[in-house]
């Protein structure tokens, strides 16, 4: 239903990829970046018909388990709205497995177009912590809610549901990102089971440092990117599951570009890149800008 109970004839959502961690800021940053998903709903009838172009589309479920569904469902659960069927058409551009954030678009572009059939405008901070609801970690999600720069933490004891929280900031203007993608993916599971669950205190103290200065770096200073985005917490750990994706972070760095893996990878993102080299054989290369808006809805009532 749209606003004063009116129908909705259409609710179209774009949604951008994300990078989080980006070096130090381990499941705390996270980067919008100009590469988009597109949704278009079209409530009617029962039940959900799905259709799916580009990245994914011959390996996601067309059926109530796919994630935009299911998304949307908890929206529309969440604000009190019954939309019994619909008809869900998804353009992906983000590649699926690869750390640019495709779970978490799907969760916020479903979730965003809740509040579109709802005839509501998107609560960005309400969006965030159901997305982190459904997510469980709230770095990626609150990149593509916000836009920009983000910093995001979990608010709450250990006895209460967290909720995620989180602040967006401007990234300096000059501030673009390449992204390396190869063909093979690499599950976040996997990615995350190779860590271990304790590193000295010598490396968390300076995975702090440079976290903070990274902040810096990429609001103010971009010449600081390369010192700012040294990490010590998880990259190197999750070579075994990437080495290809660690080897080109080696060679790029060592070349004076802030280079780090995207996410849980296997993706490697190149912060401020410029004069980057050509992609390894195999792998593709985007260069993108930083998205500023966060999660996009139009809607369209009838009559």
């Amino acid at each position: 239903m749209g606003e004063n109970g009116r129908p909705c004839d259409q609710v179209r959502v774009r949604v951008p990829a994300t990078s989080a961690n980006l070096g130090p800021g381990f499941d705390a940053f996270g980067l919008a970046l100009s590469l988009y998903d597109e949704l278009v709903v079209t409530p009617g009838g029962s039940g959900v018909t799905v259709q799916v172009t580009g990245c994914g589309a011959d390996d996601v479920p067309l059926d109530e388990s796919h994630l935009v569904v299911r998304s949307i469902r908890a929206g529309l659960e969440a604000l009190g709205v019954p939309v019994p069927g619909f008809t869900l058409r998804c353009e992906n551009r983000i590649p699926h497995g690869r750390g640019l954030g495709s779970s978490s678009a799907a969760i916020v572009g479903g979730l965003a177009a809740a509040f579109g059939l709802a005839g509501e405008p998107v609560d960005r901070e309400r969006l965030l912590r159901l997305a982190n609801e459904i997510e469980g970690h709230p770095d990626n999600v609150a990149a593509a809610v916000y836009g920009g720069f983000t910093v995001a933490w979990l608010d709450g004891s250990v006895s209460d549901q967290c909720g995620g929280r989180a602040v967006r900031l401007d990234p300096a203007d000059s501030l673009g990102a390449v992204v390396y993608v190869p063909a093979n993916r690499v599950l976040t599971k996997e990615a995350r089971g190779l860590l271990p669950s304790v590193v000295p205190h010598g490396d968390a103290a300076a995975n702090a440092g440079k976290a903070a200065l990274l902040v810096v770096a990429l609001t103010q200073r971009p010449e600081l990117l390369l010192t700012a985005t040294e990490d010590r917490l998880h990259q190197e750990f999750r070579e075994p599951a990437m080495p290809e994706s660690l080897a080109l972070v080696h060679k790029l760095r060592g070349s004076g570009l802030a280079a780090t893996i995207s996410g849980a990878g296997p993706t490697v993102i190149v912060l401020g890149g410029t004069a980057c080299p050509p992609p390894p054989d195999g792998w593709e290369r985007h260069d993108l800008r930083i998205d500023p808006v966060g999660v996009q809805v139009w809607s369209m009532e009838a009559g």
